[in-house]
């Protein structure tokens, strides 16, 4: 089949790129290396895939640039679309507000409207634990009411959901979205704690950590998101919402002992207070992700901090 992969040269759409190469499919990766982080870290990730010697081809583009969307979909007939295109960070959206509405919603609007215009049948859209917001019930379960959100990345990725449902209720396109839960592991984006973190505990610096250290996250390793997704693309769907995540809550204070141990060095904590935006506690329900898609997350954190320090220290 053929895939289009938006968000293709980042951390998650270079090993979904990966997987489906290896599976004997034909990728086609969109992005437009913007500056959020180094290009260069994009561009390493695009020659490793490359690499594999497989049918990829790349996409400098933009989700804002309709013809350019117009013309690739006119130009090959995609079987499905995943999209994980996004500006990312709960933080970074505090500061941005608009800029984040329009390149996740309006981007979203514009890959859905191509693949409505050219036929596609199927789209497998990222969304984000931090939809759920300050949610009381734990864990997480798709079925929990999400009218909580507190940033406006999860107002972004929830308005993104609706959008989702649009299309598959009004046009009659599958359409899959995927609560990824805190995701790690090899290319994650520098600036996201587990890899900021052991960059500057490796430097001998300060890290920040944001209240107690009591604020607990679903860490899920990449592989595991990986065969969330690949499932997804496997099964037919009408419109489904799945939590992937490792359901395995851990505290801030334990990934950090964790990261300490792996590397072999104390970290200096820098206590700062809680940050708007921020929720308490992070934690999927995988009923229904292990029911419909037989997903079940291998990796636990004590095995995924090792083998994110080995990348690491490779790739320093």
């Amino acid at each position: 089949m053929n895939f289009l992969v938006t968000g293709g040269a980042g951390f998650i759409g270079s090993h979904v790129c990966e997987r489906l190469l290896r599976d004997g499919h034909a990728v086609w990766a969109l992005d437009d290396l913007n500056s959020f982080y180094s290009p260069a870290v994009k561009e390493k990730n695009l020659k490793e895939i490359s690499a594999l010697g497989k049918p990829f081809t790349f996409v400098s583009k933009n989700l804002s640039d309709v013809k350019a969307l117009e013309n690739l979909f006119a130009q090959v007939r995609f079987d499905q679309v995943i999209h994980l295109a996004a500006r990312a960070g709960v933080r970074p959206s505090l500061d941005e507000p608009e800029f984040f509405q329009q390149v996740n919603v309006e981007g979203t609007v514009n890959v859905l409207e191509a693949a409505r215009r050219h036929g596609v049948r199927k789209a497998l859209l990222a969304s984000s634990s931090s939809v759920y917001g300050v949610n009381t019930k734990v864990p997480f379960s798709e079925s929990d009411p999400v009218f909580s959100v507190i940033s406006p990345y999860a107002a972004s990725k929830l308005a993104c959901e609706a959008l989702g449902h649009v299309y598959h209720y009004v046009y009659g396109m599958d359409v899959v979205m995927l609560r990824f839960f805190t995701v790690y592991g090899p290319r994650q984006r520098p600036d996201l704690a587990i890899h900021k973190f052991a960059k500057l505990i490796q430097e001998g610096k300060p890290i920040p950590v944001f209240g107690d250290g009591s604020t607990e996250r679903d860490y899920t390793y990449i592989s595991d998101i990986v065969d969330g997704v690949f499932a997804c693309t496997q099964k037919k769907f009408t419109y489904e919402i799945f939590n992937l995540g490792g359901s395995q809550t851990v505290k801030l204070s334990r990934l950090i002992e964790l990261l300490e141990t792996a590397l072999g060095k104390k970290a200096i904590i820098e206590r700062l207070p809680l940050q708007p935006g921020d929720v308490p506690r992070t934690y999927a329900d995988l009923a229904k992700a292990r029911a419909l898609l037989g997903y079940q997350p291998r990796v636990k954190i004590e095995e995924g901090i090792l083998k994110f320090v080995d990348w690491f220290r490779q790739n320093q």
